[in-house]
This record gives C-alpha cells, sequence and structure tokens, in this order.
C-alpha cells in the first residue's frame, strides 16, 4: 500500500472513531468535570497501559502534572508504566500480570481514580489492575477498543473507541487524553473565580480578601 493510499485509509477509519468519541461527550465531560472537583482536593489520578497505550497515560499524567490549556496548580497524577525499575522488578518477582496491580494496590486510594488504556481491553496486566483497583475502592475508568470486551466489563466508566483498527483507536483515545483535559481546565477556571468571588464577599469591609486562592 502506498503512503497515500494508507493515509486516505486511516482517515476513514479516524472518522468513524472520532463519530463514536463524539457520541461518547457526555462521559467526557463528566471526566473532565470529577477529576476538576477531585484532584485539588488530594485525590490522584493512576494511569496504566501497554506499549502506544503507555505512552498515551504518560501523555495523561504528564497534562495534569504540568498543564495543558491554562496555567493552573500542578494536579497528582501517576503513570505506572514509567517507573523502569519498579515494573522491572514486579514483573522479575511477581510476573507480568502483577506489574500494574501491585503498584494500584501501593499507591491508590479510594477517592482515586485508575485510568487504564488498552486497544483490545484484553491485556492480563491490564484487567488485573483493574480487578485490584476495585479491591481497594478506586474508581476504574478505562480507554478500550470497540466492545464487548473484558476491560469495558471490568470498569465503572468507559470511552470504547469504535474504529477497525489498532492505530485509529490510539489515535482517538488521544484526542479523548486532551478533550477530558481540556474540560478539566475549564471547570477549574470556573472553580477558582468562584472561590474568588467567594473570598471578595467574605472579606471585611475596607480590606482585602486573606484567602488566598490557588490558580
Amino acid at each position: 500500500m502506498s503512503a497515500r493510499a494508507w493515509i486516505e485509509t486511516h482517515d476513514a477509519e479516524l472518522g468513524a472513531g472520532l463519530r463514536s468519541l463524539r457520541g461518547q461527550a457526555g462521559t467526557v465531560e463528566r471526566w473532565g468535570a470529577t477529576l476538576a472537583h477531585r484532584l485539588p482536593d488530594g485525590a490522584r489520578l493512576l494511569a496504566a497501559g501497554n506499549g502506544g497505550s503507555a505512552a498515551e497515560a504518560q501523555h495523561l499524567t504528564s497534562e495534569l502534572v504540568g498543564r495543558f490549556l491554562h496555567e493552573r496548580r500542578p494536579l497528582s497524577a501517576l503513570c505506572l508504566c514509567s517507573e523502569s525499575s519498579s515494573v522491572t522488578a514486579l514483573v522479575n518477582d511477581y510476573g507480568i500480570e502483577e506489574m500494574f496491580a501491585r503498584q494500584v494496590e501501593a499507591h491508590g486510594r479510594a477517592g482515586d481514580v485508575l485510568v487504564l488504556l488498552s486497544t483490545s481491553g484484553r491485556s492480563a496486566n491490564v484487567l488485573r489492575a483493574a480487578e485490584r483497583a476495585r479491591e481497594v475502592g478506586v474508581e476504574v475508568w478505562s480507554m478500550t477498543g470497540p466492545r464487548p470486551n473484558p476491560l469495558a466489563a471490568l470498569s465503572d466508566e468507559v470511552l470504547a473507541v469504535d474504529a477497525p483498527t489498532t492505530a485509529a483507536v490510539q489515535a482517538v483515545h488521544l484526542v479523548a487524553v486532551h478533550a477530558v483535559c481540556a474540560v478539566l481546565d475549564e471547570h477549574l477556571a470556573v472553580r477558582t473565580a468562584a472561590m474568588r468571588d467567594t473570598a471578595a464577599a467574605t472579606a471585611l469591609p475596607g480590606t482585602a480578601a486573606a484567602v488566598e486562592v490557588p490558580a
């Protein structure tokens, strides 16, 4: 297949995947709003996946610890694929199925969110992580390819991209990551503005508001 033919085929596959994501915009909105509520109050986001999905998990956490659209405080987010010493030790000592699950058990607390990315929804280490998260009270969100798949069945919430190839599913997952971050930033901006208004309204007459509101 020529480069042009591949690009045209991929474009059609992306169109199908983006249409399916557009139909799940309410879930994207809910994820961003939930993270904007929980993360500033001390919860954290954990993320994991394999291969290209590992790269996208790391992309998500980097946007939260850094920034996406607007300047704001850093938010707690850990990519469980990124610590090579921990990952290799866990695979060596406990087997590949425990490489994410044991980290979830170590870091996860009630109120945290675990985001798992898998185009197939069948990777054994990702499924074990979902099971462990539920055991320790961590909410499980997943980004997968088409349903039905085992990861979707184990998750509290799912963004399932209906596209025919791994490349297309992963590309649309990245769009979903950015969309969640955009919603989060918007909700945080509204929250920060409301807190500033409340601080100003409760300040004593003739004085500046003493409450410092984080960006």
